[in-house]
């Protein structure tokens, strides 16, 4: 099989697989020096061909794969899509649509929670993977056979585990059990990366105003900063220093370079400035502005007893039904009902009630 490595090529070949009901997509990408992954090579397949396309190649236009993740007569599948689709909304600002996920389908048919593309095509078809080029770099040139020969793989044994599960699905009916997962994975806000929002993923002891403000514009310059320049958020400074820096709130030169995770001589950088600015606007802002923090409070008892209980409940009905324990409810779902018996949660919407939430 010949690499795909040019615009006419890719063409051609995007034109043909449109013509068919499900095309299967995995992509190989390297993110370990770089904010946005780098695409690095395009692998599809449809039951009458598998092509490998080369995205590093010079002059490539990857339009017609794009226009082809777009359409919506062809279902693209992947296994553990988010990641994949990441890079197409990245790239292209394009959602795949409609798209299927055999990992969640396995879940959801009791393959267990979040299982592997190689146990799955085992358990589903019998078939074996070739690991061994798994962790190769793909962004190095030329790539070898045995490269083309793993990309080529994944997306024809990919091909026979959909047609596997979707049967499964539809013999037991739970095709449409599929539709709320896909939707938050095919939803924009799942992939934007909104600089004022990046202080949501730190884990910090942060509470007090002050320290929120702070946190909050430092963590958006941060996310600001490894954006533009393309690298790691760690390579800019690392969460453990941002939790720092909102405590402490230095306000000068000095101070900042006086705290303990702060490298000798950063405070006189161009990013040592740019954090005294964040925190400027930080201590500025309005505290009608900031997040309202809850203050925990444990369950009683009773409610404690009651959360072992929905557990032990919710294990009996997983294993009942074959679906995976997580797609049905969280620990977060299970809390929510021992208080709540109408809480707002999925597990008490759609067929989450219909199994578990009037039980």
């Amino acid at each position: 099989m010949d690499l795909i490595t040019t615009t006419a090529a890719l063409n051609a070949a995007c034109e043909r697989l449109s013509k068919h009901p499900f095309v299967t997509v995995d992509t190989e990408f390297l993110r370990e020096t770089t904010f946005w992954p780098k695409l690095c090579v395009v692998q599809l397949a449809s039951t009458d061909e598998a092509v490998v396309i080369d995205s590093l190649a010079d002059g490539l236009d990857l339009a017609s794969f794009f226009t082809l993740m777009n359409n919506e007569k062809v279902v693209k599948v992947f296994h553990a899509a988010r990641q994949d689709i990441e890079i197409v909304w990245h790239r292209a600002k394009i959602i795949p649509h409609p798209v299927f996920d055999t990992q969640i389908a396995a879940m959801v048919l009791g393959y267990g929670d979040s299982i592997s593309y190689d146990q799955l095509v085992q358990r589903t078809t019998g078939g074996q993977i070739d690991k061994s080029s798994r962790f190769t770099d793909w962004s190095r040139r030329p790539l070898t056979q045995q490269q083309i020969t793993y990309a080529v793989a994944d997306v024809t044994h990919l091909r026979d585990v959909y047609q596997r599960l979707k049967e499964d699905l539809e013999s037991k009916n739970r095709t449409s059990w599929l539709e709320s997962e896909m939707q938050i994975l095919t939803s924009p806000s799942t992939y934007e990366q909104h600089p004022e929002n990046a202080w949501m993923r730190l884990k910090t002891r942060v509470r007090k105003p002050k320290e929120v403000a702070v946190l909050m514009e430092v963590a958006a310059w941060r996310e600001r900063e490894a954006q533009s320049r393309d690298v790691p958020r760690g390579r800019i400074i690392k969460d453990d220093v941002i939790g720092e820096i909102a405590i402490q709130q230095p306000k000068t030169a000095e101070a900042l370079g006086q705290l303990r995770s702060i490298p000798k001589g950063f405070e006189r950088s161009r990013s040592g400035e740019g954090i005294l600015q964040a925190i400027a606007a930080g201590l500025a802002r309005d505290p009608a502005t900031l997040p309202k923090f809850e203050r925990y409070r444990p369950l009683s008892n009773g409610a404690s007893a009651t959360v072992e209980l929905l557990r032990v409940l919710l294990r009996m009905t997983a294993e009942e039904n074959g679906v995976a324990a997580r797609v049905i409810a969280s620990s977060d779902d299970l809390e929510a009902i021992a208080l709540d018996d109408s809480a707002d949660i999925e597990a008490l919407k759609g067929w989450r009630r219909e199994l578990f939430g009037e039980r």
